[in-house]
């Protein structure tokens, strides 16, 4: 059986550094590398040897946080809910020249102010007064302006771990092929489907060792054309809500049609008004739902209205233990026992639901370049979805496809 580090999996993620082959163990990292927990290089033979309750994947989730903010507390700190957000940052939207100049005269001071390209959203980045805490700052900002808009620059966290793996055969998907997608994560190696790329964080666009997985997989079930938005880089801060809202308006001006977004965390109200104003415009935007269980807060984006929430099955259509919860789920697809191709050219088998998304995105897309709208593509698509219910939703998308190329 193939053996996984244990809090890799609970974590769900998989930023591995460039060219590292995704080995199954790693030496602790710093900086952007410490978004992966690898401090644990012990295995397991069965999943369920090792986690026996939800309550064990929301206490693993909590000490994960704890161990990123530790690591990158120079770019890193908690916000007043603790959760993870840029140090020293908050955002202001809509606004207006007295909310800029009362928070001026306390002691903020503006980085950035602007809206974002290809949205219509104006914001404020202002930097905290001193060494101000940030949920301190927050709060003192709430006060000054009473009726703004006020958020931390949350980070959000890819949700599937990748395992180098042994040679694997490909199962060719008997679906209908093509579309146009985008993907929000890392970056991946130019060429093949990838029709354009660009970067939302320093360093950015760099190879990923998770990103590169989801271009495998979709290569694999037939996309025709993928945009990339690398929203980390090598930037430890990268991830955060400005950087994903960026993208989402480079997503619009690339007129793509359908995203996928296998990153969660908190809400944040800069990332709900891109989304609404993405679908707005038409975009169909599809999201993971995680993997911290099922007693962990609801996963977002996938947690908003209108998102195409997507949890993981296994290879006999049962629910991942680990997957998350939203407001709402849609779909389901594959999220285990998948093979893709690494950054190396080596296999690499994935589990986690950031892979289940994107193969849904992959049908999804498919339909839209033949239908007429938003709503009668995901009428189309409820037409091929398997085994309806209330754990995965309108059904299982793609079972078939489990292999990258």
């Amino acid at each position: 059986m193939m053996r996984i580090p244990a809090l890799t999996l609970l974590a769900g993620m998989a930023l591995l550094p460039s060219g590292s082959g995704a080995q199954v163990a790693v030496p602790p990292l710093g900086g952007v590398l410490g978004r992966v927990d690898a401090t644990v290089t012990g295995t397991l033979t069965t999943v369920d040897r090792t986690l026996r309750g939800a309550g064990e994947l929301v206490q693993a989730r909590t000490e994960r946080l704890a161990r990123f903010v530790a690591r990158n507390a120079a770019t890193v700190e908690y916000d007043a809910h603790r959760e993870p957000a840029r140090r020293g940052e908050l955002l202001i939207l809509d606004p207006t020249a007295e909310d800029l100049r009362l928070a001026t005269e306390s002691g903020f001071s503006v980085v950035a102010q602007g809206s974002i390209d290809g949205l219509d959203t104006p914001y404020a980045q202002l930097a905290v007064p001193g060494r101000m805490p940030l949920g301190r700052a927050e709060a003192t900002l709430h006060r000054l302006l009473p009726g703004a808009e006020i958020t931390a620059d949350h980070i959000y966290f890819p949700s599937g771990a990748v395992a180098a793996a042994g040679a694997r055969s490909r199962e060719e998907p008997m679906l209908p092929r093509g579309g146009t997608l985008g993907v929000i994560d890392g970056g991946v190696p130019a060429g093949g489907i990838v029709a354009g790329q660009a970067g939302f964080a320093a360093g950015a666009p760099r190879a990923d060792a998770h990103a590169q997985a989801i271009r495998s997989l979709l290569a694999g079930a037939g996309a025709a054309r993928l945009y990339v938005a690398d929203v980390y880089g090598a930037d430890p801060g990268g991830g955060n809500a400005l950087a994903i809202t960026r993208a989402l308006g480079w997503m619009i001006r690339q007129q793509v049609p359908v995203v996928s977004i296998s990153l969660v965390g908190p809400a944040n109200p800069l990332v709900r008004r891109a989304v609404d104003q993405a679908r707005a415009k038409g975009m169909l935007v599809v999201a993971a739902v995680g993997n911290d269980g099922p007693a962990a807060p609801p996963a977002y984006p996938a947690s908003y209205p209108g998102v195409i929430a997507v949890t993981g099955v296994d290879r006999q259509h049962r629910v991942l233990f680990e997957a998350g919860t939203a407001a709402h789920l849609d779909y389901a697809a594959p999220g285990a026992d998948l093979a893709a191709i690494g950054l190396d050219g080596h296999r690499v088998t994935l589990r986690g639901t950031s892979f289940a998304a994107p193969l849904a995105a992959a049908r999804i897309a498919a339909h839209r370049a033949r239908a007429a709208s938003p709503a009668s593509t995901l009428q189309a698509v409820d037409g091929e979805a398997l085994a309806r219910g209330p754990r995965v939703g309108r059904g299982i998308l793609c079972p078939e496809c489990r292999s990258g190329i």
